[in-house]
Formats: structure tokens, C-alpha cells, sequence
């Protein structure tokens, strides 16, 4: 990354969307993972069990909360754009922003084989290609690009609608929604092949599928631009509308709408998230339009963010915490520091190292957001 890719604050941003953004990345980077390492030594306590299984994906169908994680991330790419793309949305000469979008996909696609796909592993048989996070909102933010910038609102409503509509037609007249035998399975392991994640290989050089790996990406990519478009047209209630109390009712009107889609479809289609399946899409999309529509409510309408300013810690650098959270191990700085306590705390030791890890991690963005250092892609 260049200089011209660490900038400084932007002015006029939209607090709740970089405050709710940041309560992603520190549910991710910070809270999940110290409270899994604490709480699995409790987890005969009945409130306990309930939370770690809330902060746990849902083994095929139903939907816990740490399912919501992904979707609200391209969810809030997609609402975004709109105040991002302002400028070239009437242009004529759309390179500029087209470039734009190009350098952002490699860049994310890239960023998540070194997250997820082996990159450091410097193995061509390890590197698996398509596995992460970030290279799905690298793809919903394309195909929401392209929507944004040529269709008007009708017409992206209808062409999301037929994303969703198409990718529900698909798996539910080419399969079924089985983990063996669901449409987007067949594809990804079509098209992947070995560079699929889940791939392992035996002593004799053969590569086989993993039945233990049910995540879908290449098909499921119509649907990682369905999520994001459903944050474009927050971000144009939030953009457009006038009256915050009225875009705030009206997040929070488009949320039930879509809880109530994904409910009644759910009777049909179940809610998957590994194969991020229509309903799922709805349920997901209508939680994330209800947090929004909240955040956006006490933040940027009744100004109460007391408290609350700290996460923008995480959120003006996501990147950069999410990369850093994923790749880097800081555990043998306080391994090397505190390891004369592992004898008095036992068990507790490895959640020590964890909770010290993503402390460090903090720190890090901490001393950014202070020195108003901001990378962006």
C-alpha cells in the first residue's frame, strides 16, 4: 500500500456506520475469541453453554449470532458505497472509478489468501484460492458496483431481486440442501477443485474432498452481492432521506420486512449459512438493516455515542484489524513475559496468552487512530 492509501480522518462520515463497523471487528478480533478461551472451561453452566453456542457457527441449518458477523461485514460495504460513489454515479468517463474497484478486488482477494488460503505457506499444493471474508466482499462489492453505477434504484431493486431469485432457483431445482448435495457444493468443487479449501492429500500424492468442509463461494457469490446491496439501499435511506427519525423508522421497517421474508421462506428453503442460502440472505440481511437502523438512530439522530467512541478504534481501520487479527501471532510476546504464571493459573494459561494477544492488538490500532492513521484500499 501506498502513502496515498494512509490517509487522514475523512471529515463528514457517518458515525454510526464507523462505530457499528468497529463493534464488528471488535466482536471479532477482541470479544469472541478471549471469551471462547475463558468461558469453554465453564461450559456446564447453562448461560454459558447457550453463549458459546452463540458464538459458534451453526453446524448446517438454523442461524446463530456469530453467523451474522460476515453478512453485517458486506453489508456495510455495501452501505457505504452510496456516499463513495456520488461523484461517478453521473459521470460519462467511468475509468477513474472503475480502476478503483479493479485495484480493490486483487487487493482483497489477495489479502484473503494470506488470511485463509496459505499464502505464507509458500506450498502451491496448501494455497487454496477462494476460502475468506474478504474476497467475498470483494465480490459482493463488484457486482454492487456495477449496479450502483448503471442501474437506477428500480432497476437495482430488480436486479438484486433476481440475484436472490436466481440463486434460490438454482439450488432448489439442481439439488437439494443436503451438504453432500446442494447446487453450490457441486460448483465450488467443479470449478475449485483442489485449490478448494478442505482439500487434504494422502500419502500416495492423491488430493480428496474434506466432508468435514461445507463452506460454498463461487455460485454463492450472487448472494454476497445481494447482501451488499441491501447495505446500498441503507446507505441511500441514510444519504437521501432528510428526516433522521424517518430513515431510522424506515431501517428499521425494511428489517422486519426481511425477517418476516426469511421466516415464511425458511419453510421451503432453510436457513444455511455455509451455503449462504435465499432465506438465510433475507434473515441476515434484516438483522443487519434492525442494527443499523438502531445504531444510526441513538448515534447520528439522538447523538448519544458516549461510551461508545472507542469502537471507532476497530472500525476506521477494519483492514488492517481483521488482516492483523487473522495473520499475525503476537502470543510469544506475552508467553515470554508471563510464563512463570502458567503454574498458578493451570488451564487459564492459553486464555491468558489470548486475552494478551488481542490486547497488543488494540494497541497497535490504538496508537493509529490517535496518530489519525488510516489505510484504506
Amino acid at each position: 500500500m501506498n502513502q496515498q492509501q494512509v490517509k487522514t480522518m475523512p471529515q463528514g462520515r457517518l458515525e454510526s456506520l464507523d462505530i457499528l463497523r468497529g463493534f464488528d471487528l471488535f466482536m471479532l478480533v477482541f470479544f469472541q475469541p478471549v471469551f471462547v478461551a475463558f468461558a469453554k472451561h465453564w461450559a456446564d453452566i447453562p448461560v454459558v453453554s447457550f453463549l458459546l453456542k452463540q458464538f459458534s457457527h451453526a453446524h448446517w441449518e438454523g442461524f446463530t449470532a456469530w453467523d451474522l458477523v460476515m453478512p453485517l461485514f458486506l453489508f456495510m460495504v455495501g452501505a457505504a458505497m452510496p456516499f463513495s460513489f456520488e461523484k461517478y454515479r453521473h459521470s460519462p468517463d467511468k475509468s477513474a472509478i472503475y480502476k478503483k474497484i479493479t485495484k480493490r478486488f486483487f487487493i482483497l482477494f489477495i489479502l484473503g489468501i494470506a488470511v485463509q488460503g496459505n499464502l505464507f505457506s509458500y506450498d502451491i499444493k496448501a494455497i487454496r484460492i477462494y476460502t475468506n471474508t474478504l474476497q467475498a466482499i470483494a465480490a459482493g462489492y463488484v457486482i454492487a458496483s456495477i449496479l450502483l453505477l448503471h442501474l437506477s434504484r428500480k432497476g437495482q431493486i430488480i436486479a438484486t431481486s433476481l440475484l436472490l431469485a436466481g440463486y434460490w432457483a438454482l439450488l432448489t431445482f439442481l439439488g437439494d440442501f443436503s451438504p453432500e448435495a446442494n447446487f453450490a457444493e457441486v460448483v465450488d468443487r467443479s470449478v475449485l477443485g483442489r485449490v478448494r479449501d478442505g482439500v487434504y492429500y494422502t500419502e500416495d500424492g492423491m488430493w480428496h474432498f474434506s466432508d468435514n468442509y461445507r463452506y460454498t463461494w463461487v455460485l454463492t457469490s450472487m448472494v454476497f452481492g445481494v447482501t451488499t446491496m441491501l447495505g446500498v439501499f441503507a446507505g441511500q435511506i441514510m444519504k437521501h432521506g432528510k428526516d433522521k427519525l424517518k430513515n431510522s423508522g424506515w431501517l428499521l421497517l425494511m428489517g422486519t420486512v426481511l425477517l418476516l421474508g426469511g421466516w415464511l421462506l425458511s419453510f421451503q428453503t432453510p436457513v444455511i449459512k455455509k451455503i449462504w442460502s435465499a432465506s438465510m440472505t433475507l434473515w441476515s440481511g434484516g438483522w443487519c438493516f434492525i442494527l443499523m437502523g438502531l445504531f444510526y438512530y441513538f448515534i447520528d439522530y439522538k447523538k448519544k455515542w458516549q461510551g461508545m467512541q472507542w469502537l471507532k478504534i476497530y472500525g476506521m481501520n477494519s483492514i488492517v484489524a481483521y488482516t492483523v487479527g487473522m495473520v499475525i501471532n503476537f502470543r510469544s510476546i506475552p508467553n515470554s513475559l508471563l510464563w512463570g504464571l502458567e503454574k498458578y493459573t493451570g488451564v487459564y494459561y492459553p486464555a491468558i496468552l489470548t486475552l494478551t494477544n488481542f490486547l497488543i492488538i488494540f494497541y497497535i490500532l490504538h496508537v493509529m487512530y490517535k496518530r489519525r492513521i488510516f489505510v484504506k484500499i
